[in-house]
């Protein structure tokens, strides 16, 4: 009697266990090699001082600040395609459907490459100090940091179409109508009408704003100064909401449900749902800036790791 009532307790303790494992274990996030919400599959080399990235749809290409040049890595297996001369202290840069524009901050220059080989297309002088670029689908905004002005140029063939003010303009976005700023020394960003170049709205932000993102519908502004990021509502401007995340953010990315802060000092990423709520803090290399997603997984830029996470 006593062997039955040990082989019934040991059968039910099995069982409990089993259905407990149930609730945590699930073999379709196996059989996709998801076990959890981010997963680091890869750390790849680049150059020195990688401070951009830019996705165009098959490739990615990473602005080496401290090189002079530009990696295109094939995003499928990560693969180096090619190494690219472009100006002095590249930065930010955008994809235009056919071409990669990368700002060079110490030049006060854009550079042109041909997407498919890297050849460069032109070089268009613009402001002092352009870090960050935006597409609207005709023309390329850049910010220019040190001459506290907005430039659009025509991507065709890279002409000056217009020169708007700002102040220590670093991030900055398209949300399908309109172009946001975010002015770095002024706590704030601009929303332009990019038909014209008409300002819209200046909003309050957090401290130090830098890179910024659209989701959709909303507009998300990491503010570097008091490690937050805030959601606006592109409609009017509305903050939505002010989230913590890592020490010193600067990038800000965007999949089709989440968030992705690129904390600068902490060489972390934080996930956030599209509501703000917390997910995760993840690792990645040492100084992480700029972030991107290609469709799949998200790439981070480690500055100071002379690396590319891939998440």
């Amino acid at each position: 009697m006593k062997r039955f009532l040990f082989a019934v307790a040991m059968t039910m303790a099995i069982l409990i266990g089993l259905a407990q494992a149930q609730l945590a274990f699930d073999p379709n996030q196996v059989a996709i090699l998801h076990w959890y919400a981010a997963n680091q599959t890869a750390a790849v080399s680049v150059g020195n001082a990688p401070e951009g990235v830019a996705f165009d749809g098959a490739n990615l290409w990473v602005a080496n600040q401290s090189d002079n040049t530009v990696t295109k890595l094939r995003a499928s297996d990560d693969t180096t395609l090619g190494v690219f001369n472009v100006g002095t202290n590249p930065c930010g840069e955008v994809f235009d459907g056919a071409n990669v524009w990368v700002a060079n901050y110490t030049d006060g220059t854009v550079s042109k490459l041909r997407a498919s080989d890297g050849t460069t297309l032109g070089t268009f002088s613009v402001g002092a100090g352009p870090c960050y670029l935006s597409f609207d689908g005709t023309n390329i905004w850049v910010a220019n940091y040190r001459s506290n002005n907005v430039m659009e140029l025509r991507a065709s063939d890279g002409k000056l179409l217009g020169t708007f003010t700002a102040s220590a303009p670093y991030g900055i976005a398209f949300d399908g109508a309109n172009i946001w700023v975010a002015n770095n020394s002024s706590n704030n960003v601009l929303k332009l009408r990019a038909s014209d170049g008409k300002l819209l709205g200046t909003f309050n932000v957090g401290h130090t704003p830098t890179g910024m993102a659209f989701d959709g519908a909303n507009m998300w502004v990491a503010n570097s100064g008091d490690n937050t990021v805030t959601k606006l509502r592109v409609s009017n401007g509305a903050v939505l909401g002010t989230f913590a995340v890592g020490h010193f953010p600067i990038g800000v990315t965007c999949d089709d449900l989440h968030i992705w802060v690129a904390n600068n000092q902490d060489s972390t990423v934080t996930k956030l749902s599209a509501s703000g709520g917390a997910l995760g803090t993840f690792s990645v290399g040492v100084q992480p800036g700029a972030i991107t997603f290609d469709g799949t997984n998200v790439w981070v830029a480690n500055a100071g790791g002379n690396t590319v996470s891939k998440l």
